[in-house]
């Protein structure tokens, strides 16, 4: 959770804890990049697919910022998704590296866009690995002086 206003802290508690179906007690600390909310980091455990449940039981919240990531598994891509209020949810699959991995029907669809010029192929590219939302968090990632540094992941 990179940002989130005191008032809503308790809910992204109840909200983790009913995706993983236990208690869950994060540690807050204040967010430098945004004077007045907090952020906190959360290592999960579960089974592939919990990334999206927990995404999804968090984008309803519109004053959030958030990521979420799901390392890849035997059975299973890894995913990340990435939230801000401006943007809302960007959702990408990711390979063995943490290399985002774009469905050959996107890349179609971006360069019929460009061709049709609706919109730059660069710039459709950028939005297909989710450049818009790293630029955004990016302020928000610094997790502060002392502050414990853990990434949100799926451990299989």
């Amino acid at each position: 959770m990179h940002s989130a206003p005191r008032a809503l802290c308790p809910h992204v508690e109840w909200a983790v804890a009913g995706v993983l179906g236990t208690r869950v007690s994060l540690d807050w600390i204040r967010q430098p990049a945004a004077p007045g909310t907090w952020r906190s980091e959360f290592s999960w455990q579960g089974q592939p697919g919990t990334a999206s449940k927990l995404a999804s039981a968090l984008r309803g919240w519109q004053l959030l910022r958030f990521e979420v990531t799901a390392e890849p598994s035997p059975s299973a891509e890894g995913e990340r998704y990435s939230c801000t209020p401006d943007l809302g949810i960007f959702h990408a699959v990711t390979g063995i590296h943490g290399d985002i991995l774009i469905p050959e029907d996107r890349l179609r669809a971006a360069l019929q866009r460009a061709r049709a010029e609706e919109t730059d192929l660069e710039a459709e590219i950028a939005k297909l690995l989710g450049k818009p939302w790293d630029d955004e968090l990016e302020p928000f990632r610094y997790a502060g002086e002392g502050a414990p540094v853990r990434w949100l992941h799926q451990v299989v």
